[in-house]
């Protein structure tokens, strides 16, 4: 896989010669975290309301921890890399991170953070240890039982609305206040949006283009999942063009972020193309041979994809200004020539 070019961080690998915060061991809570860029004048105190509250950081944190799958991105992006992250179970490497969060954090300096896992819920006790000063949530989905835990631990900033539904620019901005770096958050968001717009160019069909973005399984083809279009990937579609097709918005009731619909009404989920995802490269074909989703217009028509990369398919369900390249790259050409019906 060649190498990515993270141009949203190009603002703040500008100032690494700047750097005077030092990396120290996040295993033993040692030093500061590496930080390349500096906050912004009179950034603190600052106020920040989300779902769980109010939140205010009286001043500059030196120790970052994150939870969600794409906090610590927004960070990086930014400049400060973080003492403590969630392990990417799902699509991430051997390490539990991604290709392009360990090449911005190379670039910018730093020393990979502690990997905590979420599958239980907020790892709040190895949180604790890292002793954070901040502690970022803003696309997550910890529970108001664990943000009174983890607020107890340091400062916490959870999703704005509801969980696991921030766009990646919500993010951006949020996480940008949180750190003092609301300048930086606006140049790195140009830069994504550059990318964005540099992308529907080179693939003008997918303006307007009507999709329904699912999730299909091999083992269970009685019921098609659809993703609601306040979900990240969506959202993500919508940046590039796409519009959700009717039948979503018959799907899923106002106040939900899924919802499922039987495989007899396949042929009534109309739409341009049809995303999922896929366990391996040969389910797409059990898809369309399927009886009832095989009569999809979209599958039946060809106008269908199912990635079955997983590191793919992470990056398109946690969108964020590192990993945007990436799916711009790896992703975007499959939904172009999906919509084409090639």
């Amino acid at each position: 896989m060649k190498r990515l070019r993270h141009l949203a961080l190009a603002a703040g690998l500008g100032a690494l010669a700047l750097s005077g915060c030092s990396t120290g061991s996040t295993e033993s809570g040692g030093d500061a975290a590496t930080s390349t860029t500096k906050a912004d004048a009179d950034a603190y105190p600052v106020t920040i309301e989300h779902a769980l509250g109010k939140t205010t950081i009286e001043e500059e944190p030196t120790r970052v921890a994150t939870l969600g799958w794409a906090d610590q991105d927004v960070a990086v992006s930014l400049g400060v890399v973080p003492v403590g992250a969630t392990k990417l179970t799902w699509g991430g490497n051997e390490a539990g991170s991604s290709e392009w969060f360990d090449a911005a954090v190379e670039e910018l300096g730093g020393e990979a953070p502690v990997r905590y896992d979420d599958a239980d819920g907020a790892p709040i006790d190895e949180v604790a240890q890292l002793r954070p000063d901040l502690i970022l949530a803003t696309n997550s989905g910890i529970t108001e039982q664990e943000y009174a835990k983890l607020s107890k631990i340091a400062p916490v900033v959870a999703y704005p609305e509801a969980p696991w539904t921030t766009p990646w620019q919500s993010s951006l901005e949020t996480v940008g206040q949180a750190l003092g770096r609301t300048d930086e958050a606006e140049k790195v968001a140009a830069e994504a949006e550059q990318q964005i717009e540099a992308a529907k160019e080179e693939h003008p069909g997918l303006e307007g283009a009507s999709m329904i973005f699912g999730y299909l399984a091999t083992t269970d083809l009685s019921t098609i999942g659809i993703y609601a279009p306040q979900d990240p990937r969506v959202s993500f579609m919508h940046d590039l063009g796409l519009v959700d097709a009717p039948a979503v918005e018959e799907a899923v009731k106002p106040g939900e972020f899924y919802s499922t619909v039987s495989a007899e009404k396949a042929p009534e989920l109309e739409s341009d193309v049809f995303l999922t995802w896929a366990e391996t490269p040969e389910d797409m074909t059990k898809f369309a041979e399927d009886k009832l989703v095989g009569k999809m217009p979209a599958i039946a028509g060809g106008n269908a994809y199912a990635e079955a990369d997983k590191q793919v398919a992470m990056a398109v369900t946690n969108p964020t200004p590192l990993s945007i390249p990436f799916v711009i790259e790896n992703f975007v050409p499959e939904v172009s020539k999906a919509v084409q019906g090639s």
